[in-house]
């Protein structure tokens, strides 16, 4: 079992990401010291004002500045020029001003240079994440955690860290101050001190589980607005929309109360301070006056103690607060190291890059996804290099699975057969080399909110119009663009929203022939286009393209020019060979083929015969 990490655990494990800028964390410190000494000046002028310029004590001051005063004419003239004791505080107050901006420039190009090398980070090991690792993760909560709860990180390294060393500072420096001018009363003033943190730290127990729960909830929530919004012609067209706000006034309506839960432990958290501060300043201001009138504590130590004691405050109140913001930073952090932590793909130790152009072997192949039954059980065959392969079978009979082991999408077990490219395992082909020398089209391809030349260039070197019309032609598209009021500098929105289904189905192939690869995979990508465009694009790739060519598909004319077909059944192979042997043969394939026949022929035939 693992062990619990302490609550900064995490928070420390961001210190690698400050290379290069911990020098401004520095300055930004050291300017941050000297502003609260600057501060705490102000009462020892008070002090010095009221018992030794007023009033007669005798000076209680560092001895280079008692023979500066003795030089410009003792206590007679401040005195009589009081305006030097308040120039004095100004001093302080200027000293403390341009201190505090030092600090703030210097903490900001630190906090946001970190902070920028996290998001990078973030984004690049996202990017080489395992594709199952995103089939288990919610778009909206990947998203949620990449903002806000780096946003959070933010915070804390740009105001609650430098708070947090400011509060402890100021706490030292203030309880100092203080038991140099007056043992007991500073005795008074820190029997508080425990109080308040122990009752920081229940809080800061019970803030950080309810953020949590609410930090989740909001992922939640992210989750399904981005979902709605993408599935949002789905909703229209089935009038879903009621649905959907119930479901998201329900989410909310969870995600507000878990923050109402949180404001109620807040609001009681600065009650309770409040409560402790006043009584705190009470029980001062009655010791105070007794010491005073008993002669232990002068009338400028009191103002003074009174003054610190006020600033006192604030840091002592304030640590419930930073322990609070601790609790979400630390929820925040692990959140984000959940994804940091996730095992990106690797290359074998010495990873190959063979020639592509070879047979392909998928050799007593089995596999199920994580949670769910065998998808593939046993399966073995060959595609020829330079051949068209099709495949057919019903849904989840195993044909994209196939597709998504031979692109490593999924790693195979190594006791689940293995799959190789002339002679070569895929497990040792470099992960780069396999990706870039296989293209996909899916049956629902995604499309970048880009124009239509930009979408079709996508992923190819070249990116001038001619080389995009030309694939565009091939995939049957080139007229349907050449009609948008824009022709090819036409946006298509966002997933490709504004053009068809058959239509989004032509980009994605224009855009896989364009990066030239040798082995090309169809996986039911004819299915939203009609027939004769089909048949179009079948002839177009079979007389211009070269290379491997993979056809997945339902309708039997999109596989029936293919060299070999095989068929799939409940993830195993049930029948293998040709259109003209299999059409023959009793099994699925002459099954299908005589229904879509049948289909085809009362479809075309006359309706005054029917």
């Amino acid at each position: 079992m693992n062990k619990k990490k302490e609550p900064t655990a995490n928070i420390l494990r961001f210190y690698p990401f400050t290379k290069g800028f911990r020098f401004s964390f520095v300055l930004s410190l050291l300017a941050l010291v000297v502003a609260a000494v600057a501060n705490y000046m102000t009462p020892q002028v008070i002090r010095v004002t009221v018992d030794s310029v007023i009033n007669d004590t005798p000076f209680q001051l560092p001895g280079f500045l008692i023979s500066w005063i003795d030089a410009i004419g003792g206590r007679e003239v401040l005195r009589s020029h009081i305006v030097i004791c308040a120039g004095a505080s100004l001093v302080f107050a200027v000293i403390a001003g341009l201190s505090n901006y030092m600090s703030r420039m210097s903490l900001a190009k630190a906090c946001e240079g970190t902070v920028a090398r996290i998001r990078d980070t973030l984004f690049d090991h996202i990017q080489h994440l395992p594709y199952a690792w995103h089939n288990s993760h919610q778009t909206g909560d990947i998203i949620q955690r990449c903002t806000q709860d780096v946003d959070l990180i933010r915070n804390f390294v740009s105001d609650q860290l430098m708070e947090c060393i400011r509060t402890v500072l100021l706490i030292v420096v203030s309880l100092a101050l203080m038991f140099s001018m007056n043992v007991g009363l500073s005795l008074v003033v820190t029997a508080f001190l425990p109080v308040v943190f122990v009752t920081s730290l229940v809080f800061h127990s019970i803030t950080g589980k309810r953020f949590r729960a609410a930090d989740e909830m909001e992922g939640e929530l992210t989750a399904l607005v981005q979902e709605n919004l993408t599935g949002v012609r789905v909703v229209r067209a089935f009038g879903r929309e009621a649905y959907e706000i119930d479901r998201f006034n329900e989410k909310n309506e969870t995600f507000t109360n878990l923050w109402v839960r949180l404001g109620k432990v807040m609001g009681l958290n600065w009650g309770l301070g409040d409560f402790i501060a006043g009584f705190q300043m009470l029980a001062i201001l009655v010791a105070g006056a007794f010491f005073v009138e008993a002669g232990e504590l002068t009338a400028g130590e009191f103002l003074a103690f009174t003054a610190y004691n006020s600033m006192l405050v604030w840091p002592t109140r304030n640590l419930g607060r930073l322990l609070a913001e601790l609790s979400k930073t630390d929820i925040s952090s692990t959140r984000l190291f959940d994804i940091l932590d996730a095992p990106e793909e690797k290359d074998c130790p010495d990873p190959k890059t063979p020639p592509m152009d070879r047979d392909i072997v998928f050799s007593h192949v089995s596999f199920g996804y994580t949670g769910s039954a065998e998808v593939l059980n046993d399966v073995s065959f060959t595609i020829r290099a330079g051949s068209t392969f099709g495949i057919l079978g019903a849904t989840g009979s195993g044909k994209s699975t196939l597709m998504a082991l031979l692109d490593r999408l999924y790693e195979l077990p190594k006791e689940n057969g293995i799959i190789t490219i002339g002679g070569v395992n895929i497990q040792d082909i470099r992960l780069s080399h396999l990706r870039r020398n296989i293209g996909i089209v899916l049956q629902e391809p995604f499309l970048f909110s880009k124009t239509f030349r930009e979408s079709i260039a996508d992923g190819s070197s070249r990116e001038d119009l001619e080389s995009v019309r030309h694939f565009a032609r091939l995939a049957v598209i080139d007229d349907a663009i050449e009609n948008f009021s824009q022709g090819y500098e036409t946006p298509i929105g966002e997933r490709g929203v504004t053009i068809s289904g058959g239509q989004k189905q032509r980009v994605a192939i224009a855009r896989m022939l364009m990066q030239d690869t040798p082995i090309k995979i169809f996986d039911d990508s004819l299915s939203a286009v009609d027939m004769e465009t089909d048949a179009k694009i079948r002839r177009s790739i079979q007389e211009n393209v070269s290379g491997t060519t993979i056809l997945i598909a339902h309708r039997i004319t999109t596989l029936m020019n293919a060299d070999q077909i095989m068929v799939l059944d409940k993830g195993r192979v049930v029948q293998m060979g040709t259109h003209e042997k299999l059409s023959k043969e009793e099994g699925i394939y002459k099954r299908i083929f005589d229904t879509q026949r049948g289909a085809a022929e009362e479809d075309t035939a006359d309706p005054a015969e029917l």
